[in-house]
């Protein structure tokens, strides 16, 4: 009677792990998903408007794009794969910094244009 109490409640605990964990997983993947989508409109924004230089768009793009492929990338690879998030959080963690550099150079480029608007 104790072997088989003990085993159930092991199955049992083991399947809620599991559970939780697919869990888990399903809201890494979406958290993932929504950083990738907010970003890639934000590099068509930049390229539709006139409120960049060639230069400055290409380089915003290039944050985002890369941002994308280290934040995204790594918490998909993590989702997807047996890879453990503790053995490559540097990675999502520069991620995360390409796109808050991304952002801050954006608002930077918007205040200083509007400095110059009204210095003229």
């Amino acid at each position: 009677w104790g072997g088989e109490g003990k085993r159930g409640w092991g199955e049992k605990g083991d399947k809620e792990r599991k559970e939780r964990k697919k869990k888990k997983e399903g809201n890494n993947f979406q958290t993932a998903e929504f950083y990738q989508f907010i970003h890639v409109i934000m590099i068509f924004i930049i390229w539709a408007g006139q409120w960049f230089t060639e230069k400055q768009a290409k380089q915003l793009s290039y944050l985002f794009l890369i941002g994308i492929f280290f934040f995204s990338g790594s918490i998909n690879l993590t989702t997807l794969t047996e890879i453990d998030i503790n053995t490559i959080w540097f990675v999502t963690f520069l991620g995360g910094l390409l796109f808050m550099i991304g952002w801050g150079y954006m608002f930077y480029i918007f205040l200083k244009k509007s400095t110059l608007n009204q210095k003229k």
